[in-house]
């Protein structure tokens, strides 16, 4: 049974922080780390006590984890950066919140011995006879460890402890990857075996000058070597165990929210019922106040949990082909109980999520080429923009006239004539974009477009249908994505005070052009007003926009099974890198890497010298056999990545590529496994290093082709619209809603109330029904059907899940990762 494990995480805020520079200031950053891995950085809020960061990320961790932790930073334009504090949380810390953790948590100091990762290669046996024991510990390698030496590396040696006796193994210099193989062996004396004590492996880094450094430890009690003759894997290095110290609060705080979905994952066949039940509720028609398993699941769910059951739902339909009459179905339902045209898809309802995150998942790449062209310009120039009265502030403004400082009005004037300027841009960018519309939202919002019609027919109601679709293309998708880009992949950091001014207006501006400004002058707004002209001169431009945007044929969009929400040929990601070959002579660092611009589709990674080059090299990506993270000491460079591919003759290749910055190290490393996540000959292991001066700069071997010092991470991502479809982890989250509210579906449709004998007579006179009742009688018959069904197939699974988390081997010891 599969495990799927993502972890949610969001670094609100900071309060407090000591100052670190010279100033009386900090320029503050957050690192944050899932064991030893790096995998987010914030923006640097310069010259700030108390920053705002409002960052949030998701991982999809299969393997699991074990601790998260976060590093505040103090950026230093010349030397090292400072270390302010950390909070680390394990993951049985954050587990135990079900619902979250959402809290102001205080710094701790950093302590260098309890910074330890990587794991350790052990084989444990005890020997007994009757005068004396001898336990042998064969040190096999280790892999990962932390970095001690200014040169990124360290000199390990390990030394394994019982009672007053030790033994250690050789050092190896300038490794994190160290492969000892020696056996160390204590003669124990009577009695000293005793089942109560422990065995203690640590690992050090040797040093010519001062105090070694410790690298962490195994603990294994006695009793295991007792009980098994041979104890032999991968064993977690830990720290010593000092209790961390949060200095009474005097390194500020961090205000963080964190939450962690586990789940188990049955074969696909153990889905099969719930798959057909989800099935029928869209492609068999039913009486639109009849409940199906969709109105069941809008029951059940609150409105925190209903934004993640609707993208849920709208992956699962991707994946059957049936997206369409999926929104469709709740669509129509949502539309025919609404009586005030004013009030429709204004709620948090299951249709209005979904088709919110529909749009999120198949037309991100589309508003990525209509927005992100001005997003840029508007980032790039950093305008002073401001119309409020009331927040005009002459000296944030830049010299408008050269007769002097700007006035009040000179500021609106210029504001005025660049948020018309951006705005038209905005307009162009979209009314000129229907070819680039994805098929499949063109033909939902066609259907929308008739239902509301046939629900609104009166001529007064003639708006309505453009300001059903509207409020969700611009209100639900391009509006927020102007007003927060980085949400939407759309810019790699937020955006600064003043761009962030700029980027409000616009989107009120266009939530008016999307609303067709009937709502203007109404509001207490009213320093909005000059901007009122462009907005009404759009609404024509608008309905002419919409009406192209649902004149498509049904039957020409291909719909069927899929494993992604974009085509193959779509390209997903694309940006300058800078490469570097394996193979070839051995050139300086500094000629060894060059810049190309890199395109990647679920088919390619293909890249030239420019974006507009002709010539383009590609390397396929069902050859993609494992996408990881290159060591800083390879190349004595930072933020590269190695992808390793396999030729048709079963030979491996490397090609390196180095990004900016840590965060896009992990979007391309993140978006190119998501590719190629489905193929089949994925490695199970690689080098971190690189083959120089004919050895691995990880592990030492002189080997090219030996194999992999450490463990590929093949299906560690980041969470966002690109997410791969997963049919099997989709569902059993459906399963798990269904789970918790079953008692509610029990005691609201299938639990009778007990009759008083008194009220029997009245009830008999009373049963002679109408045809109305007859009608609703048949619909609560079968709505009692539905329920019964479902609760049958929520039991067979709950039944499967105990039967195979029998079978699961004994986690009572955590400390071996792998046998």
């Amino acid at each position: 049974m599969a495990r799927n494990t993502s972890l949610y995480f969001r670094i609100v805020e900071g309060r407090n922080l000591p100052a670190k520079d010279v100033s009386g200031t900090s320029d503050p950053y957050c690192i944050v780390k899932v064991d030893n891995e790096v995998v987010a950085r914030t923006a640097t809020v310069w010259r700030n006590l108390n920053p705002f960061w409002g960052e949030e990320y998701t991982l999809h961790l299969p393997m699991g984890f074990h601790t998260l932790t976060f590093y505040v930073m103090d950026e230093d334009t010349i030397g090292h950066d400072d270390v302010i504090g950390k909070i680390s949380l394990s993951k049985d810390v954050i587990a135990a919140q079900h619902k979250g953790l959402d809290n102001w948590l205080n710094l701790t100091r950093v302590d260098p011995d309890e910074e330890v990762q990587g794991e350790i290669h052990l084989a444990l046996e005890l020997h007994r006879d009757a005068q004396r024991s001898n336990l042998h510990c064969h040190v096999i390698e280790a892999r990962d460890l932390a970095p001690r030496d200014i040169t990124g590396t360290s000199d390990p040696f390990t030394r394994i402890i019982y009672n007053n006796l030790s033994a250690e193994t050789s050092i190896i210099k300038k490794t994190r990857f160290p492969h000892w193989d020696e056996t160390l062996e204590l003669s124990l004396d009577e009695g000293d075996d005793d089942e109560g004590g422990s065995v203690t492996v640590e690992v050090w880094d040797w040093d010519m000058v001062g105090k070694n450094d410790f690298l962490g430890k195994v603990e294994i009690p006695l009793s295991c070597l007792h009980r098994s003759p041979l104890l032999q894997g991968w064993f977690r290095l830990l720290p010593l165990g000092h209790t961390e110290d949060d200095a009474g609060g005097k390194l500020g705080a961090l205000r963080l929210k964190v939450r962690l979905a586990e789940n188990r994952i049955l074969p696909s066949v153990y889905y099969q019922p719930l798959m057909e039940l989800l099935v029928e509720a869209v492609i068999s028609p039913s009486e639109v106040d009849e409940p199906t398993l969709l109105t069941l699941l809008e029951e059940l769910t609150t409105v925190d949990s209903r934004q993640d059951v609707a993208m849920t739902l709208v992956k699962i339909y991707l994946g059957q082909g049936l997206v369409v009459p999926f929104l469709d179905s709740l669509n129509s339902r949502e539309v025919h109980s609404t009586t005030d045209p004013n009030t429709l898809f204004r709620s948090n309802s299951l249709a209005s999520k979904a088709m919110e995150q529909f749009m999120k998942a198949v037309g991100m790449l589309y508003l990525h080429q209509v927005l992100k062209p001005v997003i840029n310009r508007i980032f790039e120039e950093r305008k002073y923009v401001e119309l409020d009265p009331c927040k005009i502030d002459l000296n944030r403004s830049r010299r408008i006239s050269f007769k002097g400082s700007a006035s009040e009005a000179e500021v609106r004037e210029s504001s005025v004539g660049l948020l018309q300027t951006y705005l038209s841009s905005i307009m162009e960018a979209i009314v000129s974009s229907v070819s680039q519309c994805p098929p499949v939202m063109r033909v939902v919002f066609k259907q929308l477009h008739r239902r509301v019609e046939e629900q609104f027919p009166e001529a007064e109601n003639e708006d309505v249908k453009y300001l059903a679709i509207g409020g969700f293309f611009f209100l639900r998708l391009f509006a927020p994505a102007i007003l927060t880009p980085k949400l939407f992949q759309l810019r790699d950091h937020h955006a600064d005070t003043r761009t962030s001014r700029t980027l409000l207006l616009l989107a009120k501006a266009l939530q008016s052009v999307g609303n067709l400004g009937l709502q203007l002058g109404h509001g207490k707004e009213q320093w909005m007003t000059p901007l009122h002209p462009i907005i009404l001169c759009s609404v024509t431009s608008v309905k002419d926009f919409l009406d192209k945007l649902i004149d498509i044929d049904h039957s020409n969009v291909c719909e069927g099974p899929q494993r992604a929400v974009f085509l193959p040929s779509v390209i997903v990601k694309e940006g300058f890198l800078q490469k570097h070959k394996a193979e070839g002579p051995q050139l300086l660092k500094r000629f060894a890497f060059k810049k190309r611009y890199f395109w990647l589709s679920s088919e390619s990674l293909s890249y030239a010298k420019s974006p507009d080059w002709q010539v383009r090299s590609s390397i396929p990506i069902a050859r993609v056999c494992a996408v990881e993270r290159v060591d800083e000491n390879a190349f004595q460079l930072q933020n590269i990545m190695q992808v390793i591919t396999q030729d048709t003759d079963g030979q491996l290749h490397t090609t390196y590529l180095q990004c900016k910055n840590v965060n896009e190290l992990n979007q391309w490393l993140s978006a190119i496994r998501k590719v190629s996540i489905y193929n089949e000959r994925m490695l199970p292991s690689f080098h971190p290093g690189a083959h120089r001066g004919n050895k691995w700069t990880c592990c030492l071997q002189p080997d090219r082709t030996a194999s992999g010092c450490s463990r590929t991470h093949s299906a560690v991502t980041l969470g966002d619209w690109s997410d791969p479809l997963d049919p099997d982890a989709e569902i059993q989250i459906i399963y798990k809603e269904l789970l918790q509210g079953r008692d509610k579906l029990r005691k609201q449709y299938l639990e009778t109330q007990e009759v008083e004998p008194g009220e029997q007579e009245e009830l008999l006179k009373a049963s002679q029904p109408s045809s109305g009742q007859m009608c609703a009688q048949g619909r609560s018959e079968r709505a009692r059907a539905l329920v019964a069904r479902l609760l049958d197939v929520v039991l067979d699974l709950e039944r499967a899940h105990s039967t195979f988390k029998s079978r699961e081997p004994d986690e009572s010891r955590p400390l071996i990762l792998s046998s």
